[in-house]
């Protein structure tokens, strides 16, 4: 495969935050022609393309790092506007001197690593795949939240004053969640009785929330996975979630 310094005229590497980006066009030689920083909008994007286009009019690619999380908007503007761009992924850097920091280095750095590279990635799909993502990002969270409920329940259980221990220690898991749900207090009980059904209840109530959510997000990744690839989820052993991540992976 021919190396970039063949193909193109300049390179655009990328440095992206939260807040802005920093792009320096660099030569097939490395050479750095210059640099500027924007902020992460729908203006800096526009600014950031004029910008190539006054320094880089050529042949150019784009070396954009966090093409998928904070460049992601860049990416899709550049993109939409016919550009041509590849995912630099970002490095472990190391402290500089005096904590000092340069984000135009980090771009200059950027672009010399496309350069420098005989296989380049493309940045993921968005759309469907972007779609699917984010729900099977939301529904894990919420998945680990229930068990992190249901572990924090077992514990209030071991430790709560005998009375209560003694009716729910013996539950399944299930079972324990809906008893604890419908928990109710009265005048009375102790403080101490009182505090540890109201914390049960609420724990309880979470981690069916939790439950609930990671079901709809589930229906929902469901509608997108049997449109885009129905023979995935035809094939034996693949259900919804499996198949989601598969079509993650090979979003390209």
């Amino acid at each position: 495969m021919a190396m970039l310094a063949d193909q193109v005229d300049a390179v655009i590497g990328v440095d992206t935050h939260k807040h802005t980006h920093t792009a320096a066009v660099v030569t097939p030689t490395g050479g750095l022609v210059a640099d500027v920083t924007i902020p992460t909008d729908a203006f800096g994007a526009k600014r950031v393309l004029a910008f190539a286009r006054e320094h880089a009019p050529g042949r150019r690619v784009w070396a954009i790092e966090g093409s998928g999380s904070y460049g992601s908007g860049l990416t899709t503007y550049l993109l939409e506007q016919g550009e041509w761009v590849v995912e630099i992924d970002r490095p472990a850097r190391p402290a500089r001197r005096n904590g000092a920091k340069s984000d135009e280095l980090d771009a200059v750095r950027a672009a010399r690593e496309a350069l420098s590279r005989e296989h380049l990635a493309q940045p993921r799909r968005r759309g469907d795949r972007e779609a699917i993502r984010v729900l099977v990002c939301t529904r894990e969270g919420a998945i680990l939240s229930r068990t992190r409920a249901i572990t924090h329940l077992h514990a209030l259980v071991v430790n709560a004053p005998e009375g209560i221990r003694n009716q729910l220690r013996k539950l399944s898991t299930d079972d324990l969640l809906e008893r604890c749900a419908r928990l109710r207090t009265g005048p009375s009980q102790s403080i101490e009785h009182r505090s540890t059904i109201a914390a049960l209840r609420s724990t309880a109530r979470r981690a069916l929330a939790c439950e609930a959510e990671a079901g709809d997000l589930e229906s929902a990744l469901e509608l997108i996975v049997t449109r885009v690839a129905p023979e995935l989820l035809a094939e034996p052993g693949v259900g919804v979630v499996s198949a989601a991540r598969l079509l993650n992976a090979w979003s390209h």
